[in-house]
C-alpha cells in the first residue's frame, strides 16, 4: 500500500463537482429554510407584541375610564340618568306626601 494517490481521473473529477455543487444547493436551500423560519417567527413574535400593547392600551383607557377621578367627572349619559332618576325620585316624594295616598 501505497501513501500517494493517483490522481482523479475526468469521470471522477465531474462527479466530485457534481456531488459538491449537489451538497452547496442542499446547504443553501436549508439555510433559505432556516431563514424564512425566522423571519415568519420574528412576525409572529412582532404581531404578538403589538397586540399586547393595543391591549394594554385599552385596558389603560378602560380603567382610567371607570375610575372615578377627583372631581368625580362622569360621562353625560350617567348624568342624565341619574337627573331622570333624581327627577322620578323627587316626583314620587312629593306625590306620596303631597296626599295622592295619604288621604
Amino acid at each position: 500500500m501505497s501513501d500517494t494517490q493517483a490522481p482523479l481521473s475526468d469521470e471522477e473529477r465531474t462527479e466530485l463537482q457534481r456531488l459538491r455543487a449537489e451538497k452547496a444547493s442542499r446547504d443553501k436551500a436549508a439555510a433559505d429554510a432556516a431563514r424564512r423560519t425566522e423571519l415568519e417567527r420574528l412576525r409572529r413574535e412582532q404581531a404578538d407584541a403589538e397586540a399586547d400593547a393595543r391591549d394594554a392600551e385599552r385596558r389603560e383607557r378602560a380603567r382610567e375610564m371607570m375610575e372615578p377621578d377627583e372631581d368625580l367627572r362622569m360621562p353625560l349619559a350617567q348624568k342624565l340618568v341619574l337627573g331622570f332618576v333624581a327627577i322620578v325620585i323627587a316626583w314620587f316624594i312629593v306625590y306620596v306626601v303631597g296626599g295622592g295616598l295619604i288621604g
